[in-house]
């Protein structure tokens, strides 16, 4: 039905930045909001930005300021421009779809930030 596709992580130094994408198999963006979650070994996953159908944004407080969630022109592929990036944002993340049928994720996409 849906399929979801994180990139753009990798191993960055901190203080650098990194882009991740979200594609999605069709233009679902238009239609529901799209978060992003991250997951750290040992811990619980948790949000950290939201856009809304509208253009909203919302960011957890540890990345506020230095995270930023955006749609690209096409309307096919969320973004997650990460910059200032601290070793305690190393995680796994996670593309993620509400809908009223169910949520949607991807398989996630591994960043690792070094001091």
């Amino acid at each position: 039905q849906v399929q979801l596709v994180e990139s753009g992580g990798g191993l960055v130094q901190a203080g650098g930045s990194l882009r991740l994408s979200c594609a999605a198999s069709g233009s679902i963006f238009r239609l529901n909001a799209v978060n992003w979650y991250r997951q750290a070994p040992g811990k619980q996953r948790e949000l950290v930005a939201t856009i809304t159908t509208g253009g909203s944004t919302k960011y957890a407080d540890a990345v506020k300021g230095r995270f930023t969630i955006s749609r690209d022109n096409a309307e096919n592929t969320v973004y997650l421009q990460m910059n200032s990036l601290k070793p305690e944002d190393t995680a796994t993340y996670y593309c993620n779809v509400p809908t009223a049928w169910g949520a949607y994720w991807g398989k996630g996409t591994l960043v690792t930030v070094s001091s």
